[in-house]
């Protein structure tokens, strides 16, 4: 037996009263009338920056406008042409340091907290997190309500196995990396991007 399970069956042994799960069946959780509205609008406190793109605009030429300093950016999307890294082909994930821009793909936003879901769609995740700034393109139609949406999307998915990587790992990113847990400073970019923009495409 395990040191965990040896201390899970001391737990159990120890249980005087027993409760029975809540019901969550009638949870009532926030809806907006305008999800998008109120996904741009959350995307903004949160330090980020969303932008709806217009039909027919080139993704590439939009991310140049943005960040026309940039000289290293890494995507694995085909769509992305000024790519001079490639997450899929780097021989180790530090081989990523250094990126200017990282550019990805989210599945979903959620309206509540300006969360855009990004399962692992490159080998090397790093990408998300070791860039500086993060551009994630998402379809403006696929924005939720809140997290319990979100949730049943992920579980629908799992059980359908739709639009789940091989990869097995995903993360909820909401804006730049902040921290002012040290004298109360706000410092952006602690342990991730410094800025994240996300581009909300047409169908």
């Amino acid at each position: 037996m395990s040191s965990k399970e040896d201390i899970l069956k001391k737990y159990r042994a120890n249980i005087r009263e027993q409760y029975d799960m809540p019901d969550l069946s009638d949870i009532r959780a926030t809806t907006y009338p305008d999800p998008l509205l109120q996904f741009m609008n959350m995307t903004k406190s949160v330090g980020g920056n969303a932008i709806e793109v217009e039909k027919g605009r080139d993704i590439n030429e939009i991310i140049r406008e943005l960040y026309p300093d940039a000289k290293e950016i890494a995507s694995n999307l085909p769509e992305i042409t000024i790519a001079t890294r490639n997450p899929d082909e780097v021989g180790r994930a530090r081989d990523l340091n250094g990126t200017d821009v990282g550019i990805i793909r989210g599945s979903f936003g959620v309206a509540e907290n300006a969360c855009v879901w990004i399962p692992q769609q490159m080998k090397e995740k790093a990408v998300c997190f070791i860039s500086e700034n993060l551009v994630i393109l998402l379809k403006k139609s696929e924005i939720v309500n809140n997290m319990h949406e979100a949730y049943a999307r992920l579980r629908d998915a799992a059980d359908s196995a739709a639009g789940l990587s091989d990869y097995g790992y995903g993360t909820f990113i909401s804006g730049p990396s902040k921290t002012a847990d040290i004298a109360q400073v706000l410092v952006m970019g602690a342990q991730a991007a410094r800025s994240a923009t996300v581009l909300l495409l047409p169908e």
